[in-house]
């Protein structure tokens, strides 16, 4: 089974009107984000999915024989379809990255039918991850260098657990409690128990008592079946019976009532008994602005499991990326820039072939972004590096994606270099992204000649 129809339909009835009026010329598309739906950046993620569909772009006879059966299309498009791949290029911001509002992301040049097909993949491959890691990033930051493993199998959107659990990694979490992600993805695995498992026992301790012999190295109990501070006294009977063995006791987990009370009291219980290497993980609805609270009030917590809100990225369902003509070649192959013009100054876009740069303080941290055109030349002072790396040319992969955690690491390096005030929770001022002289020359340009045409000169290639 391919992945070709997974696309709108309107891609491809474009696509058979470009082919019935023989035009396919270049053009060059721009996916970016107006907007960051909460705080000023974004952790990049997602485009490992939008290469392999690159890379693989076919149509099989399956896929044919159904598009053949919407009467939508004729004999001739999809007879080219037959031998449809893709064959431009791709350039961009790699995953790990940060990213700002109106940045070109990815940009996408090819023959106008196969860039226009692969839009709704790429849109809904980034949107989706980048969504994904920028809330998981927010949920760590939270947690003030505390360990965040990923709960949310159950609350993702079916199959779309394994990408999320994914960009969580990437966004900064240790772990998952997803088997199949740990298997596919080399991602830690960590768990618990069950209340459910605590109630098929006839008493609590002889749950913890079982599970600590079954796994001797790894016990973690769950504590908040009955009573909280109850389950915290019996966890420690079991811990004493593990340094009998020479075992030690894991850690406990929270799951319910006030966690902030609840976790300095029963930090209280284990340390009284001698057991204060006993930590204490705590779960339940959380999410970045409830990890916060509780740290800032003193809550006894060494760990936090974090599940709906972060793998839904509660409470907002969606980014809102998208993918604009930026430029198209004409038949004498002169390059003309394209923007979409608008009475709303935010939904106007920017033309051209472009690329950013990003500027760094004295001290390394990030200073500010600039969106300048890609042949332009800019004379920086003081430390600066261009952000955009080739991903694919002539149809052909040529990045070779990182290992996961190689791209989680270079997250968390890249938002230390972010100043604090960008990363606050709530009100962050937005980050600077400046336009070069020639960007904003070329703007001001394409605007006026789109609306006084017989002033568009197009460029000589």
């Amino acid at each position: 089974m391919t992945q070709a129809l997974k696309t709108d339909l309107y891609q491809l009835t474009m696509m058979q009107a470009y082919f019935a009026g023989n035009h396919n010329p270049y053009a060059t598309f721009d996916y970016f984000v107006r907007n960051i739906p909460f705080g000023s950046y974004l952790v990049l993620a997602g485009l490992h999915s939008v290469l392999s569909y690159v890379e693989e772009l076919r149509f099989d006879a399956d896929d044919l024989e159904y598009l053949a059966e919407q009467n939508f299309f004729t004999h001739s498009f999809l007879k080219y379809l037959e031998n449809f791949c893709f064959t431009g290029e791709m350039f961009g911001i790699p995953e790990g990255e940060l990213a700002f509002p109106n940045e070109p992301i990815l940009r996408v040049r090819a023959p106008i039918m196969e860039a226009q097909l692969i839009e709704s993949f790429v849109l809904n491959k980034i949107n989706f991850s980048s969504l994904i890691a920028t809330k998981a990033s927010r949920v760590v930051y939270a947690s003030g260098g505390k360990l965040v493993a990923e709960f949310g199998l159950r609350r993702a959107q079916g199959e779309a657990q394994l990408e999320a659990t994914r960009a969580c990694f990437i966004g900064g979490c240790s772990a998952t409690s997803n088997v199949y992600a740990g298997k596919n993805l080399g991602i830690p695995v960590t768990g618990t128990m069950a209340h459910s498992y605590i109630t098929s026992f006839e008493n609590e301790t002889d749950a913890f008592r079982v599970y600590s012999e079954t796994f001797p190295d790894n016990t973690i109990l769950l504590i908040d079946t009955y009573d909280s501070l109850e389950g915290a006294r019996k966890a420690v009977e079991i811990a004493k019976e593990m340094e009998s063995r020479d075992k030690r006791l894991k850690a406990v987990r929270l799951d319910s009532g006030n966690l902030l009370e609840l976790s300095k009291k029963v930090r209280n219980i284990f340390d009284k008994a001698g057991c204060s290497y006993v930590k204490i993980f705590a779960s339940s609805d959380l999410n970045e602005w409830k990890i916060q609270e509780l740290l800032q009030n003193g809550a006894s917590i060494d760990a936090f499991g974090v599940g709906t809100e972060m793998i839904t990225a509660s409470p907002t369902p969606a980014l809102g990326g998208v993918y604009k003509l930026v430029e198209i070649e004409d038949a004498d192959g002169n390059l003309i820039p394209k923007m979409k013009l608008s009475n709303e100054q935010e939904k106007a876009t920017l033309p051209g072939r472009k690329t950013v740069w990003r500027l760094y303080d004295s001290y390394g941290l990030q200073k500010e972004d600039v969106i300048a055109l890609d042949d332009e030349k800019i004379d920086f002072s003081g430390k600066y590096r261009k952000i955009h790396v080739s991903f694919v040319e002539k149809g052909q992969v040529v990045y070779q994606v990182p290992a996961l955690k190689e791209i989680q690491l270079q997250a968390q390096k890249n938002l230390s270099f972010l100043p604090e005030k960008y990363r606050a929770l709530d009100a962050a001022p937005s980050y600077p992204v400046k336009l070069s002289a020639g960007l904003e020359k070329l703007t001001k340009d394409t605007a006026r000649s789109l609306q006084a045409p017989e002033l568009n000169k197009p460029e000589a290639k």
